[in-house]
C-alpha cells in the first residue's frame, strides 16, 4: 500500500464550480485589490473573530509587515522560536531586526517560562510559532507582553482554526500571521498570506505597506512594499474557505485515531495533548526511538514520513552571524533526532491510516 504525503491532487480534484468561477473573474479583469480579494478578507476575519483582514503575497509578509507596521527597525530584537521554519527568522531579517531563539518544549512551540530571560533593553516585538498546528501558550505569554508592553506578532502560518479556551490562533496578539501557501491546511494555488487585527490603526497601515504605501493611485504615503494578495488567488481562497472547519476536524479525527494506535507502541512517545486547546494537525509529529531506521522503513513500505526537521533552524548556515553553537537549545536539539511525521490530512481513510500504524508496529517488533 503506499500512503501519500502530498493530498494536493485531492484537494482541488472536485472542483468544476471553482474553475467557472475563475473563468467568470478572468473576463472582468479585476486582477489587482479586486472584488474577491474583498470578499476574501471579510470571510477570513469572520472565520477567526477578527475585526480586520489584510491579504498579503505569503505567510513571510504578513509576519514582516505586521513588524513594520509596530515600528521595528534594523538592530531591534525580536524574540522567536528556536526551531521554527526559516520563513519567521527570514521575515525578522528583512526588516534588519535580530532573531533571539527562545528554546521549545514538547508541544513544538516556545517555552513561555524561558521568555523573561531573554528580554532586554533592545526588544520590541515577541512573534511565537504556533508550530506544526499547536499553539504556544498564549494565555501565560500574553502576561508577559502586557507587563512588558511588547507587542505579539502570531506566527500562525500552521495553525489556522488552532485556539486556546475557544479563542482562536491570530486573535491573542497584536496581529496575526496567517500562510495560504499551497501546503498549508487552507491553500490557494500559488503562495499567500493574510494577517488579521482588531486595531483599526495597524489595518490602515497595513494595508499602505502591501501597496507601496499608496494612499490612492497619485499619492504615495509611505514607502512600502509590492506584497499585495493576487486576486485571483483570493477567487481561489473564496472557495475552499468554506471548507475549513471541516478540513480541522477531520484532521483532530485522523490524529486521535494515529494517538489511539501508536500509543501502544513501545519506542513511540505521543507528545502531549493540552487540555482546552484545539489542536489542527498540520503536521502530525510523534517521538521514535531509532527514528532513523523507522523512517527509512516506513519509506520502503510505502509511507511517505518526513522530518520537520533535522536540521535546527539556530545551526543554519544562513544565520551563523547569530553566532549560535550546537547546545544552545537543547530541546530544539532533541528533537531534531527524535521526531518523525506521518501522513495525516483530511483526504486518507481508515485504511491508510491503520497502515501506518501497523507499519510502525512492524518496525518495532521486527
Amino acid at each position: 500500500m503506499k500512503v501519500r504525503y502530498s493530498y494536493l491532487p485531492q484537494q482541488f480534484q472536485d472542483s468544476d464550480d471553482l474553475w467557472s468561477d475563475l473563468k467568470s473573474f478572468v473576463s472582468t479583469g479585476d486582477f489587482t485589490l479586486g472584488k474577491p480579494l474583498d470578499e476574501f478578507e471579510k470571510n477570513f476575519a469572520n472565520l477567526i473573530g477578527a475585526k480586520f483582514a489584510i491579504g498579503v503575497n505569503s505567510g513571510t509578509d504578513a509576519i514582516k509587515l505586521s513588524l513594520k507596521a509596530l515600528g521595528v527597525k534594523p538592530g531591534d530584537e525580536i524574540i522567536t522560536a528556536a526551531n521554527t521554519f526559516v520563513a519567521t527568522v527570514g521575515a525578522i531579517c528583512e526588516l534588519g531586526a535580530i532573531p533571539i531563539f527562545v528554546d521549545c518544549d514538547d508541544t513544538f512551540c516556545m517555552n513561555v517560562t524561558l521568555v523573561e530571560e531573554k528580554i532586554s533593553k533592545k526588544t520590541k516585538a515577541i512573534v511565537p510559532v504556533h508550530f506544526t498546528g499547536y499553539m504556544t501558550n498564549m494565555p501565560d505569554l500574553m502576561k508577559i507582553s502586557e507587563k512588558y508592553n511588547l507587542p505579539v506578532v502570531e506566527d500562525a502560518c500552521q495553525s489556522i482554526l488552532g485556539s486556546i479556551n475557544n479563542i482562536n490562533a491570530g486573535k491573542w496578539g497584536t496581529t496575526g500571521a496567517f500562510s495560504l501557501h499551497p501546503l498549508k491546511n487552507i491553500n490557494v494555488w500559488s503562495d499567500g498570506g493574510i494577517i488579521v487585527t482588531d486595531h483599526k490603526d495597524l489595518d490602515t497601515e497595513l494595508r499602505l505597506l502591501r501597496n507601496h504605501g499608496l494612499k490612492n493611485r497619485d499619492s504615495v504615503e509611505i514607502l512600502g512594499y509590492n506584497s499585495r494578495l493576487d486576486t485571483i488567488q483570493a477567487v481561489v481562497g473564496n472557495w475552499i474557505l468554506p471548507k475549513a472547519r471541516s478540513i480541522s476536524e477531520q484532521r483532530i479525527f485522523n490524529a486521535n485515531f494515529l494517538d489511539s494506535k501508536l500509543s501502544k507502541i513501545q519506542g513511540i512517545k505521543i507528545p502531549p495533548r493540552p487540555k482546552n486547546y484545539r489542536l489542527v494537525y498540520h503536521l502530525y509529529i510523534v517521538f521514535a526511538e531509532q527514528r532513523d531506521e523507522l523512517l527509512n522503513y516506513c519509506i520502503e513500505k510505502g509511507i511517505e514520513a518526513k522530518i520537520h526537521y533535522p536540521i535546527p533552524m539556530y545551526l543554519q548556515k544562513g544565520v551563523s552571524f547569530l553566532k549560535h553553537k550546537k547546545g544552545d537549545y537543547p530541546v530544539t536539539d532533541e528533537h531534531c533526532n527524535k521526531i518523525i511525521t506521518f501522513p495525516c490530512d483530511q483526504h486518507l481513510d481508515k485504511e491508510q491510516l491503520e497502515y501506518i500504524c501497523k507499519t510502525v508496529n512492524d518496525f518495532y517488533e521486527s
